[in-house]
């Protein structure tokens, strides 16, 4: 006759050892299904912009709404900014350095200038991810070159630094100096200016606004006309994709 214990095969070691290898392999699928995925849309440029019902009608993204956008701070001649003096459309980018996406996305912006720069004005502002470990100090740096050299060193900075990891440049501290130097300052006044922290606050109040108006990742683009902030664009869209959404505007 079987003992008690005969009867629960729940307490055979075998079966509690098969038991623990199917999770630890649906833990480990699921880690290396997420990071495909990831992968798969880096690779594709775009971050995902809306979602597809069960019927297959396709559901407008969520993000902030007019109320959230109208908390951002407005343009001034305190900003970066490229383009229109007078425009019909200002895109305010807050964006990161070392962001692949943002990476992506400022050919993106640049194109759109060089087609609608009569009408459309550029604005960057800073909001580097904790998770990336360049982004505040690449951030700080190019305060540390508008310092020097206005808005005009700040933008050769940032075309340099995103032209060079779209050419295969990792960001480092090495890469970073290259972006000053690219801008023509001073280095030894640069490095002072870089080591004191002194543009830490500018960098994070930046951030700050962003999140109050709605930005939580990047690229983060708010579409504003002369009556205020309208919509955001979600991420690293391709060229067709912003071109149609600032169009209705112009």
């Amino acid at each position: 006759m079987p003992s008690k214990t005969d009867l629960n095969p729940m307490s055979s070691p075998n079966t509690i050892g098969l038991v623990v290898v199917a999770v630890v392999l649906f833990v480990a699928g699921f880690f290396v299904g997420q990071l495909w995925q990831e992968n798969k849309t880096l690779k594709s440029g775009t971050t995902p912009t809306a979602a597809v019902a069960q019927d297959g009608a396709v559901q407008p993204p969520s993000g902030p709404s007019a109320v959230t956008l109208s908390q951002m701070p407005e343009v001034t001649k305190d900003d970066y900014i490229q383009g229109a003096s007078n425009p019909k459309v200002t895109l305010v980018e807050y964006s990161d350095f070392e962001c692949p996406f943002c990476n992506r996305f400022h050919p993106t912006l640049v194109q759109i200038m060089e087609k609608y720069g009569d009408q459309v004005a550029w604005v960057y502002r800073h909001y580097p991810l904790s998770f990336h470990p360049f982004a505040e100090k690449a951030a700080e740096a190019s305060e540390c070159v508008s310092a020097q050299k206005g808005t005009d060193g700040f933008w050769k900075y940032a075309d340099f630094m995103f032209n060079q990891q779209a050419s295969g440049t990792a960001i480092s501290d090495d890469l970073i100096n290259q972006g000053a130097q690219a801008a023509g300052v001073n280095m030894a006044t640069f490095t002072t200016c870089l080591s004191s922290g002194s543009m830490k606050a500018k960098v994070t109040a930046q951030q700050d606004a962003g999140t109050s108006a709605g930005i939580s990742g990047t690229p983060g683009t708010i579409i504003v006309t002369k009556d205020g902030p309208q919509e955001l664009i979600p991420g690293a869209l391709p060229f067709e994709s912003v071109e149609q959404m600032i169009q209705k505007y112009l």
